[in-house]
């Protein structure tokens, strides 16, 4: 009987409720798994099902029985793609779940970080409005989104739906082209160029080598019109230690960020030491996770292995994707 271990079942809410593929199996699931529990656990299973537990290729080497990765989530750099072609593992991951909430999580934030809400509703909780002689204070700066230019870095299914709801408020849109790049796109502003024209920056694109410190100090001093920027992508792409001279020398105006470099952060992070400034807002790893969106990316992961149990794999990554 075919059987599936799901990794790291705490990735989704308590409450959330699951439904397993329509065919005979074994399930097996495990609230969490740490490094060295992953072979074992996944000794004799056909399917294993993970959103972030990392599957290396030393780890594939000794799962002989694995013939399938479903991942719970769209990203796959945790995933030694290669190992698992050569073995004859099909690994498929779940595409455009989030085309909504992500979107929808980077307009709060440029929302909030633009009128400063966080800034007032501190202040409004130490009491700094009831003392005051006038009907209303002004301690932080407050702007309009319309007539903005709103600039994004990967303009895939979460990039277009988030300018999508920015044009709502009258923003304009362009969209970078690859760092470093010598003949851009159609409609792609060379990267540099880019980042001198932008009020907002949102972040939309995977975490590789080439995006890995995309943005460092040297690409802050090239943003003169000291935007807001917005990483709702993969902790990492943004230098964090970077990030915070940022912030503090007023190269940018403000910080939103839902993803950081590790995760959970059990050690600390570099952007702790500004989480209480009034222009920075840290989420933890949440813009994915309406109830609306995991009941798709359950509902698309299931599909996947019942696809691949029927012999015809859905959203297949190959090696060189």
């Amino acid at each position: 009987m075919t059987k599936i271990v799901l990794l790291d079942r705490d990735t989704f809410p308590e409450d959330f409720k699951f439904h397993h593929p329509d065919f005979p199996h074994e399930w097996q699931e495990y609230n969490a798994t740490s490094p060295e529990e992953v072979v074992e656990r996944l000794s004799g299973a056909t399917i294993a099902i993970t959103n972030k537990v990392k599957l290396n290729a030393e780890q594939l080497a000794q799962l002989p029985d694995l013939k399938m990765i479903a991942i719970a989530a769209t990203g796959f750099d945790h995933i030694d793609i290669a190992q698992a072609n050569s073995q004859g593992i099909t690994v498929s991951n779940v595409r455009g779940y989030a085309v909504s909430t992500v979107p929808e999580h980077a307009m709060m934030m440029i929302l909030a970080l633009s009128r400063s809400l966080k800034g007032y509703q501190t202040e409004i909780a130490e009491g700094r409005w009831q003392r005051e002689n006038q009907f209303c204070f002004f301690s932080h700066p407050i702007e309009d989104l319309n007539n903005k230019t709103l600039g994004l870095i990967g303009r895939g299914g979460l990039g277009e739906g988030l300018a999508r709801l920015a044009k709502g408020f009258g923003m304009n849109i362009i969209t970078a082209a690859r760092k470093n790049e010598t003949t851009p796109k159609e409609g792609h502003t060379p990267f540099d160029e880019f980042l001198a024209s932008c009020d907002i920056i949102s972040i939309h694109c995977p975490l590789n080598d080439q995006t890995r410190n995309l943005i460092t100090t040297a690409e802050f001093a090239k943003m003169t019109r000291k935007p807001i920027v917005i990483n709702t992508a993969r902790g990492g792409i943004i230098n964090e230690e970077d990030a915070i001279t940022a912030i503090d020398s007023g190269a940018i105006r403000a910080l939103g960020v839902d993803c950081l470099s590790a995760e959970p952060p059990r050690d600390g992070n570099p952007l702790f030491k500004i989480a209480h400034y009034p222009n920075v807002i840290i989420t933890p790893h949440v813009a994915w996770a309406s109830n609306e969106a995991i009941q798709s990316l359950w509902n698309q992961l299931i599909n996947n292995i019942e696809q691949w149990q029927q012999g015809s794999p859905q959203n297949a990554i190959e090696p060189s994707a």
